[in-house]
């Protein structure tokens, strides 16, 4: 998988697309990100310790990768993503603008 956590991406598809975010997780398992801000649903949590009063909680849910382009830091723009060796290393590199994404 080529996204990995604290990325910038834009949503492609879906009820948020265009929408902008930054990734706070991802399940590679199941090829889903889950975007800071993006695809709120309405959960509902019985009382607990931690939640003493329970009731309706709007968290974010997984999108699928595919739904999804990172950001180019140069201009801000979904771009795809290659892979070059650098200094001997792989390192993701923007095809937009060929900037490298990994420091």
């Amino acid at each position: 998988m080529f996204i990995k956590t604290g990325d910038k991406v834009r949503v492609m598809r879906g009820k948020d697309a265009g929408k902008e975010g930054t990734v706070t997780k991802v399940l590679k398992d199941k090829d889903r990100v889950v975007v800071e801000g993006v695809n709120m649903i309405k959960k509902h949590v019985k009382p607990s310790n931690s939640n003493p009063n329970g009731g309706v909680l709007d968290v974010e849910a997984a999108l699928h990768v595919s739904n999804v382009m990172l950001l180019d830091p140069e201009d801000g723009k979904p771009t795809r993503i290659g892979k070059q060796v650098v200094d001997g290393k792989r390192v993701r590199v923007a095809k937009k603008s060929g900037s490298a994404l990994d420091k």
